[in-house]
């Protein structure tokens, strides 16, 4: 029998990556390393795929959310332009500029996620024994240069802006970083805000800071950075998305489809269409009142804010108490017989 020559070494999970044969496998023994969820952009519960001219505050993909001063500058869209993803990825979140739109000093456009405190407490930021991470992300632009991003805390007192280098126009680049973590400032441990990442695509001097060291004021991105905003017509894609312990980018962590998407119901989940016959169960309250108690396949982060209630042979009556909680809800609802059912509804409770 053949002895198989191997050669480990240490990486930034802290697992080993053991060279067998020549062959090169990863093997953390760290599950969960990657602290972004749907970072491969695969799940796209609100938008199914679809192009939308986002405001600011709205979500593209899950867990992305889009951030502007300004309105109507950019679409954006999951695939957006149907180029071919980075081998081992299916899908990408795409912008395309719908101008030649100059920055003001207060001006920012920004794709954003926003990491639970709870996902990221080991890392420690705030004290002596702050952890060191990397970020890792695949990215293509039809512009080339300098550009920008920020990590910071939820109360925008602590922000490292950091840089990276388009070289190439309209080819797949992978990118790393790696950050000291924050011995200063506050960061949440709980379910709210831990750490922010901003990757920028315009932002004025306001916002932006000198890359490469902490800093104790909100910053947005670094100073010098592409303004994607600034040409008509200019794309911005990026997918493969990842922040883990450690000085060192391993590979992209794939997870389970079912997996993501548990992840992403945390924050936000809505009704599967065409499985309204799910929410069956009716609790009558007196002549023509009731409630319809329908439970989240995903226990949420916080109460979540309810929209988007449909009804069949029903009302939604707003003036009862609708019992939301983090496992479900159950809608006060008026003009009520045996067939009633719940049809539609959202939940979000994102950070």
């Amino acid at each position: 029998m053949s002895t198989l020559a191997t050669n480990a070494i240490t990486d930034a999970s802290g697992g080993n990556t053991a060279t067998i044969n020549g062959y090169t496998p990863t093997m953390s023994n760290m599950a969960g390393r990657n602290r972004i969820i749907n970072g491969d952009m695969r799940i796209d519960q609100r938008n199914a795929g679809a192009s939308v001219t986002p405001t600011n505050g709205q979500y593209l993909v899950d867990r992305f959310v889009y951030y502007s001063s300004q309105a109507s500058k950019f679409t954006a869209q999951q695939n957006a332009g149907s180029v071919t993803p980075p081998a081992g990825f299916e899908n990408y979140l795409g912008f395309t500029s719908t101008s030649a739109y100059s920055v003001s000093s207060s001006d920012y456009f920004l794709v954003t996620q926003i990491i639970e405190g709870l996902n990221v407490a080991d890392l420690g930021w705030g004290t002596a024994n702050a952890a060191t991470v990397t970020l890792s992300f695949w990215v293509r632009s039809s512009l080339t240069g300098t550009f920008g991003g920020v990590l910071g805390n939820s109360g925008g007192s602590r922000s490292y802006p950091f840089v990276y280098t388009i070289s190439v126009a309209n080819t797949w680049e992978q990118k790393t970083v790696t950050i000291a973590g924050d011995t200063s400032g506050t960061w949440l441990k709980t379910n709210g805000a831990g750490i922010t990442l901003y990757l920028g695509m315009g932002v004025g001097s306001t916002y932006s800071g000198t890359a490469g060291s902490w800093a104790g004021t909100l910053y947005l991105s670094a100073t010098g950075a592409t303004s994607v905003v600034g040409t008509n017509g200019a794309t911005f894609y990026i997918t493969g998305v990842q922040l883990e312990a450690g000085s060192v980018a391993t590979p992209f962590e794939h997870r389970q489809y079912g997996q993501e998407l548990a992840l992403c119901q945390r924050y936000y989940q809505k009704s599967p269409t065409g499985f309204e016959s799910w929410f069956y169960s009716i609790e009558q309250l007196g002549s023509g009142y009731g409630r319809s108690p329908i439970y989240f396949p995903v226990y949420m982060r916080a109460i979540p804010t309810i929209s988007g209630l449909t009804f069949y042979r029903s009302t939604y009556n707003a003036s009862g108490s609708q019992m939301i909680s983090v496992a479900g809800f159950a809608p006060y609802l008026n003009g009520m017989t045996n067939s009633n059912y719940v049809t539609g509804w959202e939940a979000s409770s994102e950070l």
